[in-house]
């Protein structure tokens, strides 16, 4: 019997792994999803599997309507590192697209992650910039490095193909997240024209960010277990950051047990655009930035209002959703706290 690393050497051109369908229905029959405001799509659950494990190494759920490819709407890693994609509360993206859905103009653009532009593009109908499976970064562990391209070709046969323009202004838009704010802004904003436009970014795009640019941008991450004693997570979280001298923290909330910290190693990586637009311990609040102006929060989730030449009546379309909740709802609570 071939051991699996045997195995990777002998298929070169074979992914390392495999979706397996689970069950497939309506987004109601899916209630740990949390989709019941867009009870047309359909949902396909699969196991990832590969040869050496005999349990999934994670779980995906596509959305899809009739005769568009299916988009992938959540994920779990069912191992210690991220493969593919990464974790996050399927309430944050339902809550988020209900609010744009219901706030946002119809002809609003949305800039954000490809991902996560799939995602709003499926659930609330307005424009994103990225509407095609791009993979960058491509999460894989090193040893499964020299099946990058066969990676690549696999996950394309499972959604669409990326489009080759997409793939070139999803570097502009990756290298002004990576920019000091203004610059990063100024770029943004020649993407967007003159369309009223919003800024989505989330805190697992710090990760992706770093996996891109590793030499502009030092990010580390490390999983912790909250077992009801909040203070002393946050005391080893502490820890951690001093013993590697990193220069600041956040935290995101995976589940109510587990917690992911992510911390930025200089204050060179502090000083992007992306980092400012998220909370870190003792640095200033988004909330306090002038431009962009932040217009809505839920979990790792922050909205901002791009373009400065939108109507009065059009600017706020985003607020009351805010406003409802008095507060922002942060899973990357800065303080000695998460939601």
């Amino acid at each position: 019997m071939l051991t699996w690393y045997t195995w990777l050497i002998l298929t070169p051109d074979t992914a390392p792994y495999h979706y397996q369908p689970v069950t497939t229905g309506k987004a109601g029959e899916f209630p740990e999803l949390e989709l019941d405001t867009w009870p047309d799509l359909t949902i396909s659950q699969y196991n990832i599997q590969t040869e050496e494990a005999g349990k999934p190494i994670a779980q995906a759920w596509f959305g899809q309507r009739e005769g568009r490819p299916r988009v992938l709407l959540n994920w779990k890693n069912q191992t210690g590192e991220p493969i593919l994609a990464l974790d996050q509360k399927a309430s944050e993206l339902s809550t988020l697209a209900a609010a744009i859905d219901k706030y946002a103009p119809p002809d609003a653009l949305l800039l954000s992650w490809w991902d996560t532009s799939r995602q709003l593009a499926l659930l609330t109908g307005r424009d994103v910039l990225f509407h095609t499976p791009l993979h960058e970064p491509l999460i894989i562990p090193p040893e499964w490095q020299s099946r990058e391209q066969a990676i690549r070709t696999y996950e394309s046969e499972q959604t669409a193909p990326a489009d080759r323009q997409e793939q070139e202004l999803f570097q502009r838009f990756t290298q002004s997240l990576v920019n000091p704010l203004t610059e990063g802004l100024n770029t943004l904003r020649q993407l967007a024209g003159k369309r009223d436009a919003y800024l989505i970014v989330h805190i697992s795009d710090l990760y992706k960010l770093g996996l891109m640019y590793p030499d502009r941008f030092g990010i580390a991450y490390k999983p912790y277990r909250l077992t009801g004693n909040l203070h002393g997570m946050i005391s080893h979280v502490k820890t951690e950051m001093t013993n590697h001298g990193y220069y600041a923290y956040t935290l995101q909330s995976l589940t109510d047990e587990l917690i992911r910290a992510f911390f930025l190693t200089d204050e060179a990586s502090y000083n992007t655009l992306l980092a400012r637009l998220l909370p870190f311990t003792g640095r200033p609040s988004p909330v306090e930035l002038t431009a962009p102006h932040l217009i809505y929060q839920q979990g790792g989730y922050w909205v901002y209002r791009l373009t400065e030449n939108t109507p009065a009546k059009a600017r706020d379309t985003l607020q009351p959703a805010l406003s409802d909740q008095g507060k922002t709802t942060d899973s990357t609570l800065p303080a000695d706290q998460v939601q």
